[in-house]
């Protein structure tokens, strides 16, 4: 098993960016504009995008601390793979150590998913601390998969 791993700064207390990961509006406004679904524990998040989309099972949620989703429906490579948001206050930033665990193996697709996780999370810094992320459809385009 292999793991995207990114490491983000932000400018802002922990409870800011824990919004940004836990409302349907938060996540719309960094990820995907086409986002809706239950963002409670046991809930089932939906991302669509122009290609396709990911429904993401609600695992864990602390406030200012921690949020884990499972892949639940998605591209083969995605199932049950799990995406986790770990937060931490450094100063004036609070850290956000992103993993998106277990892919069974690395290839292209993983490649190019690592880059657009690191697309999506300059969103995530951008709308926090600046209150406008560039959630899809108006990110940044870094190939024919999108």
């Amino acid at each position: 098993m292999v793991d995207i791993l990114h490491r983000v700064g932000v400018i802002a207390p922990p409870e800011a960016v824990y919004a940004a990961l836990t409302t349907v509006d938060g996540l719309a406004g960094w990820w995907t504009k086409d986002t809706d679904g239950d963002p409670d524990v046991g809930g089932v998040l939906r991302f669509r995008f122009e290609p396709g989309g990911f429904d993401m099972k609600v695992l864990e949620a602390r406030p200012g601390e921690r949020v884990v989703w499972e892949v639940v429906e998605g591209p083969e490579e995605w199932l049950g793979t799990r995406v986790r948001f770990q937060l931490k206050r450094e100063d004036d930033f609070t850290i956000v150590l992103f993993r998106h665990e277990d892919w069974k193996e690395p290839g292209e697709f993983m490649h190019h998913c690592t880059t657009k996780w690191a697309t999506f999370l300059m969103s995530l810094k951008q709308l926090v601390e600046t209150g406008k992320g560039e959630p899809a459809p108006h990110d940044v385009r870094i190939s024919n998969w999108h």
